[in-house]
Order: structure tokens, then sequence, then C-alpha cells
């Protein structure tokens, strides 16, 4: 740095990553500004200079190891190494310069009279940190695995005993079931579904009960998903949808030849798929040689389901808010409480980059093939398809509180409108599409004809249990919609039955 710099510094005055210190403070109270730096968003810390800015110079001749040594080395844990360096203001008259980063192993403590204090800055100062930042700089830290801590007033009787042996019997293919209520607590305990509480009793972990929970808001009021509808640019009184959803995250699911073969009872996000199909479709405004109107999708919902899965698996427990999907006149968003872990970033996150905050939960929908093994939605699904669909890529805002997404809408790019809806349209699910009246009996429906035909277009590899996910739909709905689409040469298939594919004729 140079000495112009430290003089528009001093200027400036101090802030949230500026902070000027006299050089004869004890080493307990540098390392509660470094301490503090660190678990907040760095800094540096300009020792030598007065509170109103005068400049007094530091007088010790070996300042930089006593930093390094005594104070970073005994007082501040865990270990961390600034960057340090001195300026010659004028002969005789030196400033030290000590640049922290933000911390990757939070949360730093000041270790001093047998105790530990937890420092955060707020605004120009630092503040002893509230239980609950500590939690979250833990979390955030990889030190503490919020979805194992277990939730008050529940018990293994607050989960959905038909969900978690569909989950063993039939997803996990394990050979025999728990017999006695003991030996459930034991297996749940080993999955983390189930915990230890201040009274020794089992509860249910959290993430076992948002996975299995029978309502979960009843027990943890941010395990919902709330959805919003609106005929505007932002949030009005009146809006044509407001509803918060709450239940398990996972389907119950029948499962025939080792492969998911329809839904017996929904999940979050086939709720989700419910609630927001009338006001992310419409029909066409033209007619097709069946004397249809075919359906228009104004969002594409492989990008919207990915993007509230990624919620449901990464978001931050310790904030006590639910998931949002908010669609406006002009866009559709999808809020994420909490901020990015470790050292996450919006740009390593479209890069690719994983860090799953929530193990068990992730794990869980991996094994019911909600989400992939590689665990890159954004960069390998959201992001093409948005740019397939209209051409815009999403928009990805980050806040110390939330991650929020924003699909702008321009329509698809053959068809581009502004979507107008009415308040008082019927709703219609993606499982029990807006027929017509008219329609011949032998003809496949054409809503289900689009969302399988928009899933194939996507994936050209994607499999029965694929198009049954999606549309809800059991493996004989499936086929016999495959095999008229095939007849009337819309599709065929290319390549061996095991590892071919589909093509859009």
């Amino acid at each position: 740095m140079l000495k112009h710099e430290l003089l528009e510094i001093i200027i400036n005055g101090e802030s949230s990553e500026i902070e000027f210190k006299r050089d004869d403070l004890k080493p307990e109270q540098l390392a509660k500004e470094i301490v503090a730096f660190a678990n907040s968003y760095g800094g540096k810390l300009f020792v030598g200079i007065e509170d109103d800015g005068t400049i007094s110079g530091i007088q010790r001749a070996d300042f930089e190891p006593w930093v390094m040594d005594s104070v970073c080395g005994r007082y501040v844990h865990p270990s961390l190494v600034p960057k340090y360096e001195e300026i010659q203001v004028e002969e005789g008259l030196r400033v030290a310069v000590i640049s922290i980063p933000m911390g990757s192993s939070k949360p730093y403590v000041v270790h001093h009279n047998d105790r530990e204090d937890f420092y955060i800055r707020v605004g120009s100062l630092s503040k002893l940190a509230t239980r609950e930042q500590i939690v979250r700089m833990s979390a955030s830290g990889g030190m503490l695995h919020v979805e194992t801590m277990p939730v008050p007033r529940t018990s293994m009787k607050s989960m959905d005993k038909a969900r978690l042996e569909n989950y063993f019997r039939d997803i996990l293919s394990e050979p025999s079931l728990p017999q006695t209520e003991e030996e459930w607590e034991e297996r749940l305990e080993d999955m983390g579904f189930l915990a230890s509480s201040s009274n020794q009793k089992k509860a249910c972990t959290i993430a076992g009960l948002v996975l299995f929970g029978i309502n979960p808001r009843r027990y943890l009021k941010q395990a919902g998903l709330r959805i919003m509808v609106f005929d505007s640019s932002d949030k009005q009184y009146k809006a044509l949808l407001d509803i918060v959803l709450d239940g398990p995250m996972v389907a119950r699911v029948e499962v025939t030849n080792h492969r998911v073969s329809g839904i017996i009872d929904d999940g979050l996000v086939e709720k989700a798929a419910s609630a927001l199909y009338p006001f992310i479709t419409e029909e066409s405004s033209t007619i097709d040689k069946g004397f249809r109107r075919p359906l228009k999708w104004l969002y594409p919902w492989n990008a919207i389901r990915e993007l509230l899965l990624n919620a449901l698996a990464h978001r931050d427990w310790t904030r006590s808010t639910d998931i949002e999907i908010s669609r406006y006149k002009d866009r559709l968003e999808v809020i994420s409480p909490g901020a990015l872990p470790n050292s996450m970033t919006v740009e390593k996150m479209i890069g690719g980059r994983r860090t799953p905050r929530n193990t068990i939960i992730m794990e869980v929908l991996r094994d019911y093939q909600y989400v992939d093994a590689r665990g890159m939605g954004i960069r390998t699904k959201v992001i093409p398809i948005m740019k397939e669909f209209n051409g815009m890529e999403p928009v990805f805002e980050e806040t110390d509180d939330y991650l929020k997404t924003i699909l702008n809408f321009n329509g698809p790019k053959d068809e581009p409108k502004r979507p107008k809806y009415e308040p008082n349209e019927p709703k219609n699910t993606p499982n029990e599409p807006k027929k017509n009246s008219h329609e011949p009996k032998n003809e496949p429906n054409t809503d289900l004809n689009d969302i399988v035909l928009n899933l194939i277009k996507d994936n050209p590899k994607c499999s029965y249990a694929d198009m049954i996910r999606v549309t809800g739909k059991s493996r004989i709905t499936i086929k016999r919609l495959l095999d008229t689409l095939k007849e009337r040469g819309v599709i065929e298939r290319v390549g061996p039955r095991n590892g071919g594919k589909w093509v859009i004729l």
C-alpha cells in the first residue's frame, strides 16, 4: 500500500472493513479485531492511527513477530495467518497494516482467561456474536451440520412410517425392515433421521423431519414452501395465489422391477408442480390439426424444478423463513434462505463447484433420483434449459440472508408473448391437465404430450422412470402415450433397449 492510499483511507474513516488502533493495545484486544474480521467478510486493521485519524505510528521494533506469534499464534483459534506490511509515513513514523481475509474455518474465537469469545463485525464496531450468529458461523464453516440437530417436541411418531418403509424396502432394497420400535429407532438414528434430545429421548433430526415428517411445519416453521403469484411486477396486497405447502420432501412411490413406476402420495416437489402449473402454462391462441389448442409453457418446468430441488437440498436451516417461489408478470423468482455455504460464490456455483450444506438430505434426494450424482444442476440443467427456452440466462442475487434466482420472462423462442392471467381461472395440475370436452377419446392428452416431449427434448436418453417422476403418471399410461406418439410418427426410439435414445421427428 502506498502512502497516498493510506491518507485517503484515513480521510474516509473507519467502516465495516477498516479499523484504526493505537499500538499500545493488549494482545487480546488486537485478537478481538482480527477474529471479528475473520468471522465477517475480512478487512484491514491499521495500527498506529488514533480514532480521530491522527497518525501516531508504532513504536515497537518487533511489532510484526508480536502480531504473528504472540497474538495470532496464542489468542486466535483456529490458526489464522494475516498479511502484514508497514508503511513509512515520514522519518521515524510507521503504520502497520494487518489484512485479514474472510475466514474459511469459521467460527474463529479469542482464547483468553480460560474462555472463548466469538466476535463479529457490525458496522465499524467489533461485537460479541449472538447464539444464533454462532450457529450460522459454525454451519457455514462446516463445523456444525444443522440438519442433524434434534427438533423439539418430535419423536419417531412424527414421521410417516409408510413413507419410511417405502424408502428402506423399495428405494434402498433392504431385505428386511425393523420389527420393533427399538429396532426402528436404532435404524433411523444410524441414518441421521433421529437423534438424542436434551431429555435423552429420541427426536427427529431436521433432516428426518423435513424428508419424512407428517406436517413438518407443526414443529419446524421454516419447513414449508411458499408459492406466490402476482399479475404485476412486484408484490401486491391482492395475489392470484399465496399458499404455504406443508409435507415431506419425498413422494411415496410405486416401484416395479427396481424402477419407479408411479407416485402414491406426493412430496413437496409434486405439490409445487400442481400449484404452479396453471401459472406457468397457457393454451395456444391457434388450433392444431386435431382441433385442439396446444399447451404453451411460459417457463420451463424442468428449470424451476431444478431450482426448487437445489433450494431444498442446500437451504440454511438456521434461517426461520420458508423457501419462496414467486411468479410475477415479467419474471419468476426462487429464493433459498441463507447465504452460500463456506467459500462458495455465485461464480463457483455456475462453474460447477459442489459444496453440499445438508449432506443427509442431499443423499436421500439422490436415492429417489430427484437429483443426479453429479450435483451440478445449475450449470448442466438450469442455464442450458433457459438459454434453449428463450435465450435468457438466469440471474443470481446473493446476500447474507438468501440466494435468489430470477428467470426473466421472454416467452418461448418461437412465440414470445406476455402472460395474462385471470384470478378466477380454474387451477389445473400437471397430474390432471385441462381437458377439451370435444377431444377425441382415442387421441393422447395434449398437455401430457407436451410434458413428455419437452422432457425428451431436454434429455433424449430419459427413461420411463424419469417420465413417471415428472408427470406423476403410471408406467402403463406413459407406455401407451409413447406407443401412440410412435405410431403417429412424432417420435422414434434409436439404438439398443438399454442405452438408446428418443428422437423427435
